[in-house]
């Protein structure tokens, strides 16, 4: 009871009966919002009619937007929105449709609302929130706004896309026309992006081949060229591309800094090599001074020898040390050789005298001359070498020389007044040695010589002077040789060192205990010192015996070396390869080194014939680097013939690069030439690629050019489209101006034209020819009037009346094959042939103009076409056929037919006329 109370007394839009709702709904009024609200909850009912009979009594898009949202979206609710937005229901303002429009993100409804909108605008609005590239395409093609089709088909960027639109947008020929040009620009873009892509790999792999080859002169060159021509190319590498690229950049360039350090390892070697040579030239200068030096002397002391022995002693060990390092020059080794024979001649001469100085000693004592003579013949004393003084008394007494003449006499005090000069320069210099030697050999001199003649008291402070030297040299030797002998008590007590260390450290301490010469020497700091380096030396025994047999096994070695390097020498190859031959060089050196230090004794005769060996193998290096660089003075020729040649650039540029491989091959050229050489083979080189890169260029824009004008020629013929059938020249014109473009450059842009060109050549050409049909019709209407009378003059023939010939009254007037086919006419008529005949000359020409239109033919026809189709081919044998001549035939022959009965020709007449009919109809532009 109280649900049937509440059915009573409830409104009648919340009725159980569907009917009764919707009935309640028309009687609702939006304009109130209870009234209002009833109805949004009748648009959302269970029954379909309900909800759409509420709905049409909503015009408000936003509330129906927002029960869409709440309740979602029924057919009904959707149908309603898309009146009410499209403009076909309500009267909603348009800007507040197209700002709905811009907030909706349903593409059905979207994709209705450019289709069916009510303004362009609103239809745009639409358009831009579709992002589908399949809806793209069918607002591009259905639209009935050719705005919006454009505007779609801009958007559509595929491949595939373009390519529908060119098949299936014929609504629209711009559409079809501007979707064939980005089809074939995309297809072109991407041709262009997979040559310059597959160029990129390309180079990628030259440039990795590059950077795992060895150095050669055209190395740098070739690696900036490369980079320089990845920096031209347009596209943009990927990543893994970018990776490969910097890692062949980065091997290139250690590739260069590898050689530029061993040139400059290089150079450093040399300069050690010219620093040592110096060395050794001023150790040979120095014992040829210190030789000459004792030759023009007066006496030759027992001092002089030993100091002469001492610096043979030094020079010989740094000379050896040097030559370890370095091999020596000939001429400075002839002169080293000719010091030291000149040293060996004066130590055997001294050798010999003192073997001989006691018994010279006691002849002179003895007063034996006889004797005296031939121990002095038996020493072999040089003449060029001054006497020493026990010699030099021998031979007084021998020549038993009297008072020296007074001009001797005068060269002598000269000489000595030149001595106490000297004397008291090396004084002033601080040189204790030569002062005190020179110093003594004044003292004996002022002995001989007359004491009134000489500066006596000169000589006498001179000597002071030297005495006060002596004893400052021992005030500052003293501590000194106190501290040697600490120092190497401590040495020879410290058992921390290394043997290496602890020799190295004894030697140091002897050679400053040797510099000190006399200075302040006493003998318990010399026993102390000796017995100090005696321990030293028996600690280090057996590590010097170590030493001794890694000589000996480096001795060997070098031995070994120099006997491979012999080998070589005696039988060098005549195309042996320079670099080959300055690696061996190099690794010979290196192992040269390696196998360091040699027996002492044994030391300068294996460096020289290691120097020998090295000196001719340099020798058989530059003789084979002469001959490279010969070679490549040759290429250079060929190369400059090539680059004055007449050939193509690029044929010139292939020849450079078999020059460029050749030059390679040679090897290199002494270091001084090989820079010059390669400047000027680069230089022509750069000329030649230059001149291909310039043709090259030239040839691009002559290219590019022929494109231009081809796409400029194609779009004013595709623009143009002919109106009558005179245009026809102007179309020979295009078409002669279109081959003198001929040839195009290769690629699919030119592959494009010529297929675009070819269609719009051949529908110009359909086009001329049907306006000359739609012409010869015009003319033949203008002509029918006379057929007309031909026909009523038949008639009245056929009807048993006298024929008559029809005249013409000159307007218009007759061609001569339309004259000629009157004149038959009229023939006909007085003797008239057989009216089957008569009936199948005029199928024959339905039939043919059926034909010509391109119509349908009856098959009861059928014979007639194939025997039709025949004569036309053989009519047509040899030469281009012509539609509008073949008319022109048809409808003379269709003049001349006749007796025509009126029952035939009213018959016939209406195929007859539809075929001219489609003969008029042009296609469209």
């Amino acid at each position: 009871m109280p649900g049937l109370i509440r059915r009573l007394f409830a409104p009648r839009w919340r009725h159980p009966d569907p009917d009764i709702r919707r009935q309640a709904s028309l009687r609702l009024d939006p304009e109130r919002d209870d009234q209002r609200q009833a109805l949004e909850q009748l648009a959302v009912d269970a029954d379909g009619g309900v909800r759409r009979a509420a709905l049409e009594r909503l015009d408000d898009p936003e509330r129906l937007m927002a029960l869409r949202t709440e309740h979602g979206e029924s057919k009904e609710l959707h149908e309603r929105l898309l009146m009410l937005l499209t403009g076909r229901a309500g009267h909603q303002d348009l800007g507040r449709r197209i700002t709905l429009t811009e907030s909706l993100d349903d593409p059905t409804m979207l994709e209705r609302l450019a289709l069916e909108g009510d303004n362009q605008q609103l239809r745009l609005a639409a358009l831009a929130r579709l992002d589908s590239e399949e809806a793209l395409i069918r607002q591009a093609c259905e639209n009935g706004i050719a705005a919006v089709r454009h505007a779609a088909a801009e958007r559509v960027t595929s491949e595939a896309g373009l390519a529908r639109l060119v098949n299936e947008a014929r609504r629209d020929r711009r559409v079809m026309r501007r979707a064939r040009e980005r089809l074939n620009q995309l297809r072109a873009d991407a041709a262009s992006l997979a040559a310059a892509r597959e160029r990129r790999q390309t180079l990628l792999e030259k440039l990795e081949a590059h950077a795992a080859g060895a150095w050669e002169p055209l190395y740098a060159g070739r690696f900036r060229h490369l980079m320089r021509e990845w920096a031209q190319l347009e596209d943009i590498p990927d990543a893994e591309q970018e990776r490969r690229y910097q890692d062949a950049c980065l091997r290139c360039r250690k590739v260069i800094s590898d050689h530029e350090a061993h040139e400059h390892a290089q150079d450093a070697a040399e300069r050690q090599r010219e620093d040592a040579d110096q060395a050794r030239e001023s150790l040979v200068e120095a014992l040829e001074e210190s030789l000459d030096a004792l030759r023009h002397g007066e006496r030759l002391a027992d001092q002089d020898i030993a100091s002469l022995r001492s610096q043979k002693q030094l020079m010989a060990n740094r000379w050896q040390a040097l030559s370890e390092k370095h091999l020596t020059d000939d001429a400075l080794r002839q002169r080293y050789d000719a010091a030291l024979a000149s040293y060996d001649r004066i130590v055997q001469a001294r050798v010999r005298l003192d073997e001989r100085a006691d018994d010279i000693l006691q002849a002179l004592t003895d007063g034996d001359d006889e004797r005296l003579a031939a121990l002095v013949d038996a020493c072999g004393w040089p003449d060029e070498l001054p006497p020493s003084p026990l010699l030099q008394r021998a031979h007084d007494r021998l020549e038993r020389q009297e008072t020296p003449t007074d001009d001797n006499l005068e060269a002598r005090l000269t000489h000595f007044h030149d001595d106490l000069e000297r004397l008291e320069r090396l004084l002033e210099s601080g040189s204790f040695k030569g002062a005190s030697r020179l110093h003594q050999r004044l003292r004996q001199q002022a002995d001989e010589l007359p004491g009134k003649r000489i500066d006596t008291a000169r000589l006498k402070r001179l000597g002071a002077r030297l005495a006060e030297l002596r004893d400052w040299r021992g005030f500052v030797a003293g501590p000194k040789r106190d501290q040697l002998c600490q120092d190497i008590a401590a040495l020879a007590d410290d058992r921390t060192l290394s043997d290496t260390e602890l020799d190295r450290r004894h030697r140091r301490l002897i050679k400053e205990w040797k510099d000190l010469g006399d200075a302040a020497a006493n003998r318990e700091q010399a026993r102390q010192f000796r017995a100090a380096s005696d321990r030293i030396h028996e600690r280090l025994g057996p590590w010097r015996q170590q030493q001794q047999a890694q000589r000996q096994r480096n001795l060997e070695a070098r031995e070994a070396l120099c006997e491979q390097l012999e080998t070589l020498l005696d039988q060098p190859s005549s195309h042996a390869d320079p670099d080959a031959l300055r690696e061996i060089r190099d690794r010979a050196r290196k192992q040269w080194r390696q196998h360091s230090p040699v027996p002492r004794d044994q030391a300068e005769a294996i460096g020289r014939r290691f120097g020998r060996i090295r000196h001719a193998l340099q020798a058989l290096i530059e003789q084979r680097a002469g001959e490279v660089a010969e070679a490549k003075r040759q290429l250079i020729d060929e190369a400059r013939q090539l680059r004055d040649s007449e050939q193509a650039p690029a044929q010139r540029a292939e020849n450079a690069k078999a020059l460029q491989k050749r030059w390679r091959a040679l090897g290199r050229a002494p270091r001084q030439e090989e820079k010059a050489l390669w400047h000027d083979f680069r230089h022509i080189c750069d000329e030649i690629f230059a001149s291909r890169d310039a043709a090259r260029q030239q040839h691009d824009k002559s290219n590019k050019t022929k494109l231009e004008a081809m796409q400029a020629l194609i779009d004013r013929l595709d623009a143009w489209h002919p109106s009558s059938s005179d245009d026809t020249s102007r179309l020979d014109d295009a078409i002669n101006e279109a081959l003198a473009l001929e040839p195009l450059p290769h690629g699919r842009r030119s592959e494009g034209m010529r297929k675009r060109w070819s269609g719009i050549i051949r529908a110009r050409r359909e086009r001329l020819a049907r306006l000359a049909l739609a012409e010869e019709v015009h003319r033949w209407h203008r002509v029918r009037p006379l057929l007309d009378a031909h026909l009523q003059a038949d008639a009245a023939s056929l009807q048993g009346e006298t024929p008559e010939d029809v005249q013409h009254t000159g307007e218009p007037a007759l061609s001569s094959d339309l004259q000629r086919a009157h004149a038959r006419r009229n023939e006909a008529r007085h003797f008239p042939p057989d009216q089957s005949d008569v009936e199948e000359r005029l199928a024959r020409i339905r039939i043919h103009l059926a034909l010509l239109a391109g119509g349908r033919v009856a098959q009861r026809d059928e014979p007639l076409r194939l025997a039709i189709q025949v004569e036309r081919l053989n009519e047509n044998l040899g030469r281009e056929p012509s539609q509008a001549e073949e008319l022109r035939s048809v409808l003379c022959e269709l003049l001349a037919t006749g007796p025509i009965p009126p029952a035939l020709w009213e018959r016939e007449v209406g195929e007859l006329d539809r075929s001219l009919e489609s003969l008029t109809q042009l296609p469209p532009p």
